[in-house]
């Protein structure tokens, strides 16, 4: 796994950086998070009729604790101790984030498309900032208000399909309810990482996170194993296991949470907003999933929305440029 190694050693390294090159590399790499994750929308879409959510995020998760163990085993034994007294967070946050935002975005794909999941997804910036503002200090003007409004109409656009002149009639899929779901619980993964600190670094921090969503995950996952017609041991099923796993599980959540201690939750959720445009572009070379016109009337609404939610005050940036 060099690329793997590499990560962790450019981790270290990025410790003794100026704080203005840490910022500006945090910032650059977080723009490959959505990417990473439109992976994972494929990965959802693909899964029906092969691996059953509960299982395939068993494995995608398992994977990723299997590599990460190995790459920080060191500094976990070191930090045991403290790994042992924060183990609710830990519980709380693996439910979060690999429970939550990991099987019930499987479930939801099960019934709604991609460009579907990542536009719902679009709105988990929102969340963020917002909560940001409450319970982490991070500012919250006018301008986030609104564009806090545009977002959630953007949402709800893309949710009843455009239908708002019929919007008693809109049959909703069950698969968005559970994508709103998964939206939510990222966004209290996102600021429970920043609200609580860990003396772990990013590796480690995600090994153990890791380790306890196998933990939650496992009695689901046992269930669902008993259920006819879910799963088809195979080649394809461990395929999307570990593409799932290595792809968007360590790369995506390892740059964020990284990302995170270096800057604002406000700032590093900004590049999510590129989520819809990723997967929607991937969807259609990769599944033929053709954007409807209300796909496109939603993102224009969430992107913008987005973007005034997490734009950093004018007063902040005067503050920076100084």
């Amino acid at each position: 796994m060099p690329n793997l190694r590499l990560a962790r050693q450019s981790g270290a390294h990025s410790l003794s950086m100026p704080e203005a090159d840490r910022t500006r590399l945090a910032m650059a790499a977080v723009w490959a998070v959505p990417l990473l994750w439109s992976i994972n929308y494929l990965v959802a879409r693909s899964a029906p009729g092969v691996i059953g959510p509960y299982l395939l995020a068993l494995g995608r998760w398992a994977v990723a604790a299997a590599v990460l163990i190995a790459l920080s085993r060191g500094e976990l034994w070191q930090q045991r101790c403290q790994i042992v007294r924060a183990w609710r967070q830990y519980l709380v946050l693996g439910t979060l984030g690999m429970l939550i935002c990991g099987a019930w975005v499987y479930e939801g794909a099960r019934s709604t498309g991609t460009m579907n999941i990542a536009l719902i997804y679009a709105a988990s910036p929102v969340l963020i900032s917002l909560g940001a503002a409450r319970w982490l200090g991070e500012r919250f003007g006018w301008r986030q208000g609104m564009g806090l409004l545009l977002a959630l109409a953007g949402v709800l656009h893309v949710v009843v399909k455009g239908q708002w002149q019929a919007l008693g009639d809109v049959q909703f899929v069950a698969g968005d309810a559970w994508i709103v779901a998964a939206t939510i619980a990222w966004a209290g993964y996102a600021l429970l990482q920043k609200a609580w600190p860990s003396t772990l670094g990013s590796t480690a921090r995600l090994a153990v996170i890791c380790v306890s969503g196998v933990a939650v995950l496992v009695p689901f996952a046992v269930w669902e194993a008993g259920q006819p017609g879910l799963t088809q041991w195979g080649a394809k099923a461990f395929g999307l296991v570990v593409v799932a796993g290595l792809v968007p599980g360590i790369g995506a959540y390892w740059i964020y949470g990284w990302a995170q201690k270096i800057l604002s939750a406000s700032r590093v959720a900004v590049a999510l907003y590129l989520g819809p445009l990723y997967a929607g572009i991937v969807a259609w070379m990769a599944l033929g999933e053709v954007p409807g016109w209300h796909h496109l009337a939603g993102a224009l609404m969430i992107l913008p929305g987005v973007f005034l939610v997490t734009r950093a005050p004018r007063e902040t940036v005067r503050v920076a440029a100084a």
